[in-house]
């Protein structure tokens, strides 16, 4: 048996999400580093208006994410397995020890800005819940067109599925859905189209800037979730970490290869908890739990007894 830390993706934030952190000597630290190494006061970005910007989000959630798994180790917690959804990669290398704090701070602000400009307005992310994965792509070929961008980009569950493109085309998208018998067709809160070719370009600039970072090999098991296969190498997560943008996300396999490599506990790192909603369809057996809402005792109790059965 083993465990496995998830960090969520862009649409989780929450606002004050960095003011309600825990006053704790890890976190305080996290913090700390984050300002230094932008030389910003990162307790700025929570604001309902500063979460209007994308770098600011994306800042956010990599912050809260190694406060919240730091805070887990202070606790003498350690996971099994890592993986993150899209920005959540980038904590999950931090925590792998693959990536120093600080280079990942520099690196998501610029992955944020890179995004941000290259779609500043008229793009998004529409979740499809209640169709299969081929009703979908029947429908996104339907409206496809250099006029009217829309992709697949994330395969979350059986039947719950993310697009990406321009309003226009999500929109008409979410109508045909609706009319196909989907359960929702719901906006997400995310500015840009990530996950799809769209953001090739801003990748490929995110690749150059994170060729001159330190990057090594996990030494805590990472599971690739565009892949859903463990990263073993360094140069196998540097080019993970600079092409998750543009690349589909296979969350439902990646938890499905946790579970299939003997997971029984998963924790889901703030903020939210729908990552936790999707791994319980596929965790028969086990625990799925948020870290958001649950006592840290428990975690850690949960953590230690997992550590038991697999020592």
């Amino acid at each position: 048996m083993s465990s496995l830390w998830v960090f969520p993706g862009q649409g989780a934030q929450q606002t004050g999400m960095l003011q309600q952190l825990p006053d704790e000597q890890s976190v305080q630290r996290c913090l700390s580093e984050a300002s230094a190494a932008l030389d910003e006061d990162v307790l700025l970005f929570d604001s309902e208006l500063a979460l209007q910007s994308t770098r600011a989000v994306q800042l956010c959630l990599l912050i809260a994410g190694v406060a919240y798994a730091r805070l887990l180790q202070a606790q003498g917690c350690e996971p099994d397995y890592l993986a993150g959804l899209s920005i959540g990669a980038y904590p999950a290398a931090v925590i792998a020890g693959s990536l120093a704090f600080d280079d990942a701070v520099r690196l998501v602000a610029l992955r944020g800005q890179l995004m941000q400009d290259a779609y500043p307005e008229g793009y998004g992310m529409t979740a499809i819940i209640g169709l299969d994965q081929a009703t979908v792509e029947a429908l996104l070929a339907e409206i496809h067109s250099a006029a009217t961008p829309v992709y697949l980009a994330n395969l979350n569950a059986d039947n719950q599925f993310v697009i990406a493109g321009s309003v226009e085309a999500m929109t008409s998208v979410a109508q045909r859905a609706k009319a196909g018998g989907a359960a929702a067709a719901k906006r997400l809160a995310v500015s840009v189209p990530s996950h799809c070719a769209l953001l090739e370009q801003p990748a490929q600039t995110l690749a150059a800037a994170l060729a001159d970072v330190t990057v090594d090999a996990p030494r805590i098991r990472y599971l690739s979730g565009t892949t859903a296969r463990p990263i073993l190498s360094a140069d196998k997560l540097r080019d993970d970490l600079a092409f998750n943008m543009c690349r589909v996300i296979d969350w439902r396999s990646t938890v499905q290869t946790a579970y299939e490599r003997s997971v029984r506990l998963h924790i889901e790192l703030p903020p939210g908890t729908v990552l936790t909603g999707l791994a319980r369809k596929v965790f028969e057996q086990g625990t799925a739990i948020a870290f958001q809402g649950a006592r840290l005792d428990s975690l850690v109790a949960l953590s230690r007894e997992e550590g038991r059965r697999n020592p």
